[in-house]
């Protein structure tokens, strides 16, 4: 099973960016991603590579998700 995780893009530097996911901050390859990132744009990550854009709502959406199973375990 493959999961991509939503994060926002906060900064870009050539072809790698500086990605968010609920304060914590890595760089991953936008070599992967079809179409050209902004900062503040959402993205799929999966394995270091942004793979796909999507919308804020959409990755807000599947982050209280992921949040919520997370919080299944305890």
């Amino acid at each position: 099973m493959c999961i991509a995780i939503p994060s926002e893009v906060v900064a870009i530097q050539g072809k790698m960016a500086t990605i968010d996911v609920s304060g914590v901050r890595r760089e991953v390859s936008l070599l992967l991603l079809p179409e050209e990132a902004a900062v503040g744009d959402y993205v799929l990550v999966h394995a270091g590579f942004a793979i796909q854009r999507i919308d804020r709502a959409a990755a807000e959406d599947a982050l209280k998700l992921i949040e919520e199973i997370e919080g299944l375990g305890d």
